[in-house]
């Protein structure tokens, strides 16, 4: 009846994924791709992101190690070297999809794809017809509409810039945001980041949030809040931009991380009768169907959880559910992150606002401390460790770190709040010794209750 039972549209990670272990199931598939293999995060996102943090980061360690007597020699980075690898391992990498997908007999369309109905997708001048669709095509960066927008580029463009900047301007308060003003610094470039609100990473535990702003601006990067650009300006010298408040400031680079959105347009998916939320979204149920009951969508182009590891879960599942004979919901109830900021972030489960919102009552462990190894690199940085917990269950339901190593922590703990882990049970779990993830197991006392609100004058207490 058609030429393939399962046609991916995008082969990210979650596409691939998702094409990979339908084959292995027995059913044919292609994979259609106008770009690289693996998506935003192989070639534009986490893996030169964190690359790039990996070689910003060595400027501290070669101050660090004096305190522990070593002679650190002349210093000179070079940026079209870490460019240059950072291309080939991304090339690498390319192949390495191109070997699995072919590996598992999946065919590989090289070309923009577009929906002519619902069993019908054009790539070019050819036409191919699957019984099933999934629309796996990511997101894309989005630039607000400013005057001189076209003078600044987004995270993308920061992966291949000819020169390092000497000056550099980063708009927004999300991940991408912060991790590249800790890049940007790391690597000898003076950084202002704008945030138009009053504390940037909205979503992430208040304390989390406050920490990294006391961190970053001990580092040096010129962090400021409630502030944002209303126009760019190209000059001889570089490029100004002219702030809200009047103020104005020169760079020779600024840089847009405001936000994210579906990368839909031209798929012709409402052609196809499918239906899209307000901003391009596809509208699924929690197994990834669409209003169209053959075409299915996971990831980013969804706008829920926007983290490659969710994108694979989702793929993984779609593919057993719909080939494999194992009908599979993917499970996305406390799922972990991190951001390679500097220093880094960890987080699994709910946040202290959104705990106090749910439970009657909760108990907050908190420790903040210098960790072992600066006491003799004398670097003032401090770690944050949190955990949240139901009072009544005395189950964790939160975990959140600011430190060197957050997400690597924070990842094992994930299992723990997987399996519904006490308090007692963390109390009861011998730490590893001289660490800082040993501070999870011997934190013994909550901070106190935050004092309730005063009623308001002449309220009867009575009633409250």
């Amino acid at each position: 009846m058609h030429d393939f039972d399962f046609f991916v549209i995008g082969a990210g990670s979650g596409g691939v994924r998702a094409a990979r272990i339908a084959a292995g199931h027995g059913a044919r598939v292609a994979v259609a791709e106008m770009g690289p293999l693996g998506g935003t995060c192989v070639n534009v996102g986490c893996v030169p992101k964190k690359l790039f943090v990996y070689a910003s980061h060595f400027a501290e360690d070669f101050e660090d190690a004096a305190g522990y007597g070593w002679s650190v020699g002349a210093r000179r980075f070079d940026w079209p070297t870490l460019v240059a690898n950072k291309n080939a391992e991304i090339a690498r990498l390319n192949g390495v999809y191109r070997r699995l997908l072919e590996g598992a007999g999946v065919r590989i369309v090289e070309g923009r794809a577009q929906l002519v109905d619902r069993h019908t997708v054009a790539v070019g001048d050819a036409r191919f017809s699957a019984e099933r669709i999934l629309i796996a095509v990511g997101g894309r960066a989005v630039v607000p509409d400013v005057p001189g927008a076209e003078h600044a580029i987004t995270s993308y463009e920061a992966f291949f810039l000819p020169a390092l900047p000497k000056r550099a301007i980063i708009i927004g308060g999300g991940y991408i945001a912060v991790e590249f003003a800790g890049i940007f610094h790391g690597l000898g470039v003076a950084v202002t980041q704008l945030y138009r609100g009053p504390l940037f990473l909205r979503g992430f535990d208040d304390d989390v949030r406050r920490t990294l702003a006391v961190e970053m601006r001990k580092k040096g990067i010129d962090l400021r809040f409630d502030a944002d650009a209303v126009a760019l300006q190209k000059t001889d010298g570089g490029i100004t931009a002219r702030l809200k408040d009047g103020a104005t400031l020169d760079a020779d680079l600024v840089m847009y991380a405001t936000g994210r959105a579906p990368n839909t347009q031209g798929l012709g998916l409402a052609e196809a009768g499918v239906a899209m939320a307000p901003g391009g979204a596809v509208v699924v149920d929690d197994r990834g169907r669409t209003s169209v009951d053959n075409i299915y969508a996971i990831g980013d182009v969804t706008n829920r959880i926007q983290l490659t590891p969710v994108a694979i879960r989702e793929g993984h599942a779609l593919a057993d559910t719909l080939f494999g004979g194992r009908p599979t919901t993917p499970d996305l109830e406390n799922v972990p992150s991190a951001v390679f900021s500097q220093p880094s972030i960890g987080s699994v489960g709910l946040t202290e606002a959104q705990a106090r919102e749910r439970f009657d009552a909760v108990d907050i462990y908190r420790s903040e401390f210098r960790p072992m190894k600066h006491t003799l690199s004398g670097r003032d940085e401090w770690m944050m460790m949190k955990l949240i917990v139901d009072r009544e269950s005395d189950r964790v339901v939160g975990v959140h770190m600011v430190g060197a190593d957050a997400g690597e922590i924070v990842q094992g703990l994930a299992i723990a709040l997987k399996c519904g882990a006490t308090k007692a049970q963390f109390d009861a779990t011998v730490g590893i010794h001289p660490t800082s993830a040993e501070e999870f197991v011997t934190l013994r006392d909550p901070v106190p209750d935050p004092e309730p609100a005063p009623l308001p004058e002449g309220h009867d207490t009575a009633l409250a």
